[in-house]
């Protein structure tokens, strides 16, 4: 049997990646999860967490672009929305009667 031998890499007093304590011996950090492979090289990229839009971000025009300019779905028929309204309103009165 083989045995790999694990590499003596120093472990950081304080996590590069989110400033907390990282414990002797530590193999990851405990409050980020960072370790050798993630944050803790040299050759790291750094990360600041989140990959946000920029400062121009327009909200309307995102939502106008990912959900279409109707609250409606494109092809759904009139009919079938006010079916589907008369089914939900039926339910809810067959519960409320049901729970007297």
């Amino acid at each position: 049997m083989a045995r790999t031998k694990r590499s003596n890499l120093k472990t950081p007093d304080v996590c590069p990646v989110c400033g907390e304590d990282v414990p002797r011996g530590a193999l990851a950090c405990p409050e980020c999860g960072a370790d050798h492979n993630s944050g803790w090289r040299p050759d790291a990229d750094s990360y600041d967490g989140v990959d946000l839009p920029d400062e121009d971000f327009n909200y309307d025009e995102f939502v106008q672009r990912e959900f279409g300019p109707s609250f409606k779905p494109t092809g759904m028929k009139t009919i079938w929305w006010i079916t589907a309204i008369l089914i939900l309103l039926g339910a809810a009165a067959l519960y409320l009667l049901a729970i007297r």
